[in-house]
């Protein structure tokens, strides 16, 4: 519980943090083109990201990812390729589960968040991968959607309140064995009692931490170019289109079946620039 409250109260501090290192870091990496049929789209590799970043380039070098699909498209969310199954696929046939034989190293890094255009690598959820290690080949590239200032209020508040139940975990996990010591007792007043004190005590550490903020930089591009602020640190960031948010959204806007792969294939290659 105490690393899960660290890992959540870290992901969610950054939030405050001044993103002018990720300006420097545009400045910098590696060039790639993903060619597709509605047209091409580059993205710069973050260094800061070296472990996917030369598994990219490493994979893109061999043609791994030319013939692919974009396998999964959600209009004003991303769009989804890199699974070595889709390549040939029969049509209807479902993907997602494939990739190269391995996975990567979480590489999320403070700096980055999902505003529209950013790369990251897919991965899978819940509680069977609690290090949120990337996907060996699977990626998407993030179309968002443009959010309110008050939906993100709405979001901030909700950051406040998943850090106090977290904190609240913490002490009653601390004092689980008195408290089941209590209960099989039958003693229902002092249980009562310390639990109310446990409360106590985690509000005062919660009135002691910083309050929970978008930072402004971020809440300008969320209401501006868009984003997906609930993914922020949770999935690893690499990479940023810096060509083709045109093209992003002529793919995110294409009909696609109940298992939100497109009805007509959309392939891509996979070039190196430099």
């Amino acid at each position: 519980m105490k690393q899960l409250l660290i890992a959540m109260v870290a992901g969610l501090l950054f939030l405050q943090v001044s993103c002018e290192n990720s300006k420097d870091s545009k400045e910098n990496g590696t060039l790639v083109k993903v060619e597709t049929s509605y047209g091409n789209i580059t993205i710069r590799l973050f260094d800061e990201t070296p472990i996917h970043r030369d598994n990219f380039i490493k994979l893109a070098n061999e043609g791994f990812y030319d013939g692919l699909l974009f396998h999964r498209i959600i209009e004003n969310f991303m769009i989804q390729g890199g699974d070595p199954d889709s390549k040939n696929a029969a049509p209807g046939q479902r993907l997602g589960r494939g990739g190269p034989g391995y996975t990567l190293p979480a590489e999320i890094n403070e700096i980055f968040f999902h505003k529209k255009g950013v790369l990251a690598a897919a991965r899978r959820g819940g509680p069977d991968n609690p290090e949120k290690r990337s996907s060996g080949s699977q990626f998407y590239i993030l179309q968002g959607t443009v959010f309110t200032p008050g939906a993100l209020d709405t979001i901030e508040q909700k950051m406040n309140q998943q850090q106090q139940r977290a904190i609240t975990q913490k002490h009653l996990a601390q004092a689980q064995q008195e408290l089941n010591e209590l209960r099989k007792a039958g003693d229902h007043d002092q249980f009562n009692i310390r639990v109310a004190e446990i409360r106590e005590k985690a509000n005062e550490e919660v009135s002691q931490l910083p309050e929970l903020k978008i930072a402004p930089e971020r809440r300008e591009a969320y209401t501006t170019v868009g984003g997906y602020p609930s993914l922020d640190q949770e999935y690893t960031i690499f990479g940023e289109v810096v060509e083709g948010l045109d093209v992003l959204d002529k793919i995110a806007a294409v009909e696609t079946d109940q298992s939100d792969r497109p009805v007509e294939d959309i392939q891509m290659k996979v070039k190196v620039l430099d």
